[in-house]
């Protein structure tokens, strides 16, 4: 008598026992990213669509960043899946900012640069990032001020130093990506650094760092002496 029942029956419970019983530190991302396509796909295997996600984009952190027109090309990936990806890479974000706020900024650092990876790292253009600080140098807003292209975001230091003054911010930490991952700073950023400390700083605000962040890596101007 042969065993007609699906192979992946048990796979799901087992994998989720490995992971409350303290695995989930040792588990690939395309176990992890399986465990998130089940609220998705409540029936059914899903390694196979994790290893392929995984395939196309690299990783989880890949996945979960990538953009949902990118997702929406692989095969077997409809709305439900990319709202369940948006939805679990939003929680961490709000997991890790919350982390930074209502603490002064310089003394949780790890945490602030957490946040910029978690928000930045991933992404596919280049963003420029703001955070404002009040005179306790806690955190009281995190914008994003513009969106570029793959290596290049404009920047207006006048608008810069002009919304620090509306949000009666009294320092700045300007964040930015480099989606290719090396997070040195160019020429360009180094010149745009000049460019708003002078226009931020004629007005009382001081800028404490600009931070570039690669993947997994960061550059501070401020430990380069370049600040």
């Amino acid at each position: 008598m042969t065993d007609d029942k699906p192979h992946h029956l048990g796979h799901r419970q087992r994998l989720r026992e490995r992971f409350m019983n303290g695995g989930a530190s040792s588990m690939p991302d395309y176990e992890l990213l399986e465990m998130i396509l089940f609220q998705a796909l409540p029936r059914g295997d899903t390694k196979p669509l994790a290893k392929q996600l995984i395939a196309a984009f690299g990783s989880l952190a890949d996945v979960l960043s990538a953009p949902p027109e990118r997702l929406a090309e692989v095969k077997g990936v409809g709305d439900g899946i990319i709202a369940t990806l948006k939805l679990f890479r939003e929680a961490g974000l709000r997991m890790t900012r919350a982390e930074a706020l209502n603490k002064p900024v310089l003394s949780s650092w790890s945490a602030v640069l957490d946040y910029c990876q978690a928000a930045m790292a991933y992404e596919k253009r280049e963003q420029f990032r703001i955070l404002f600080l009040d005179r306790k140098n806690t955190l009281i807003a995190d914008e994003v001020q513009q969106t570029g292209t793959v290596d290049h975001t404009p920047v207006y230091p006048r608008e810069v130093a002009k919304r620090a003054l509306a949000l009666d911010a009294t320092a700045v930490i300007l964040v930015h990506n480099h989606p290719s991952g090396d997070p040195n700073p160019s020429r360009a950023d180094i010149e745009m650094t000049k460019q708003v400390v002078a226009a931020a700083g004629a007005l009382g605000i001081v800028v404490h760092d600009h931070l570039v962040i690669g993947r997994g890596t960061h550059a501070s101007f401020k430990s380069l002496g370049l600040l």
